[in-house]
């Protein structure tokens, strides 16, 4: 009998875990997967740059931040010495939606793992001097990654007009002037609230034995007391709000175009054939955009397209650099044009088959990890609530069909619903 390809990668990647809730309200996530004798404690926290206030921007990363300069019984920067001399790595990334912290080190230092993580989450040292300390490095970031930067300002000047007064009007490293201003008080009443075991989930993947994982978990994490914090309600996304046009005077030595529509959040159904649009217009060089402006007409020397994906709504991006030549106004309309093909033309099956192969190969290559697991792992819960995703979700992209995808491209790639943004070289900056 044959069986679909779903079916194939089903059986051959089916990810085995068992979950439960403490009373605290910690969700926690056990996967056993004894092939190597190492273990990943990955942790997330349900509160993003969405979550801040504004005038408060930034305080998510700062705490990204915070979280390694000590807690009741564990000293500055000892974090990350405890879990190098256990022969470990240990990193954080904060999101819109979520920030996380996540350690992999040989498995007989599991307790030791959680009982870092359980001692932060409850007793993290918000002193005036760490805050002050940490705000400056990750001013320095800001500098670094965005401020000094070729074009580096692209992701925040779209989001402030894309979601203007709505939610991700801003990105999470925030202002400078927000940095500036911020006060220990608002610190430390952001911890008390979102760094609770009500807002998290811990995932415990890799060498493990789960009856002893499971006490562990409850030894550390159990007596830690809820927020019981009421979350903000997000206002919706609102989409058709009208074309808005920019140019950005920057220190860049080649034009660029950034094109962002407003899409869905994370949940919606129309996700998949949107991520799968995005791969047909501008993933590779088989793509529509970079076969059209980079290789047919030569004017880009590079282009592409993704979305970006948030919890309450995100954004499709699509991109070009320029040359030192290039009208930047024949390159809007030229890709204009071939987003609009798409809601005129068929999709056709190679196009399909190709993106449909790339969704595997990537979906396969995550399970490969054990850290990778644990992320899919608090990713399909903390969004969706939903673990068992996990085993299921590769069905959806690939039930994913032609009509599908053209659907959405009618419905949200629209002139009347993105943002377009054109960098030039120069120091002045214009706003229209």
């Amino acid at each position: 009998m044959l069986i679909s390809t779903a079916e194939m990668i089903s059986q051959s990647t089916e990810i085995e875990f068992r979950e439960f809730d403490l009373e605290n309200g910690l969700h926690v996530i056990l996967h056993k997967d004894n092939t190597n004798p190492i273990v990943s404690v990955d942790i997330w926290y349900h509160v993003g740059a969405k979550d801040e206030d504004p005038g408060r921007t930034g305080f998510a990363h700062l705490f990204e931040h915070m979280m390694f300069q000590g807690s009741a019984n564990v000293g500055k920067t000892e974090h990350f010495n405890y879990i190098q001399n256990a022969g470990g790595t240990v990193n954080g990334t904060t999101n819109q939606d979520r920030t996380n912290y996540f350690e992999t080190a040989p498995s007989n230092q599991l307790e030791l793992l959680l009982w870092l993580e359980s001692d932060r989450m409850s007793t993290l040292q918000v002193t005036q001097e760490n805050f002050d300390n940490q705000r400056e490095v990750v001013k320095e970031e800001k500098r670094q990654r965005y401020d000094n930067v070729p074009y580096g300002s692209r992701w925040g000047e779209m989001m402030k007009r894309l979601f203007k007064g709505q939610t991700y009007e801003w990105i999470p490293i925030g202002s400078m002037e927000d940095l500036n201003s911020a006060d220990l008080n608002y610190a430390q009443e952001f911890y008390r609230k979102y760094y609770s075991p009500d807002n998290a989930v811990v995932v415990v993947s890799g060498d493990i034995d789960y009856d002893i994982a499971e006490v562990l978990v409850k030894k550390y994490f159990s007596a830690l007391k809820p927020a019981n914090t009421i979350k903000k309600k997000y206002p919706e996304v609102i989409f058709n709000q009208g074309e808005v046009r920019d140019v950005i005077y920057d220190n860049v030595q080649l034009p660029a175009v950034y094109i962002g529509y407003k899409i869905p959040g994370t949940t919606d159904k129309d996700i998949q054939a949107l991520e799968m649009l995005s791969m047909i217009l501008g993933d590779g060089r088989s793509s529509r955009i970079y076969k059209d402006i980079v290789y047919d007409k030569k004017t880009a020397k590079s282009a592409g397209s993704f979305i970006w994906d948030n919890e309450v709504g995100g954004m499709f991006v699509v991109y070009a650099t320029g040359f030192k030549n290039t009208n930047t106004d024949s390159l809007i309309n030229d890709i204009t044009q071939i987003v609009n093909s798409v809601c005129s033309e068929q999709v056709n099956d190679i196009e399909l088959e190709k993106v449909k192969n790339s969704i595997e190969n990537d979906y396969i290559n995550r399970m490969q990890t054990i850290l990778g697991k644990a992320d899919m792992l608090a990713n399909y819960w903390t969004f969706h609530k939903n673990t068992g995703l996990i085993n299921t979700s590769i069905n959806d992209y690939l039930a994913v069909t032609k009509e599908d995808i053209i659907n959405a491209a009618i419905k949200y790639l629209n002139t009347n619903n993105r943002v377009v943004l054109t960098y030039l070289p120069g120091s002045e900056k214009k706003i229209n």
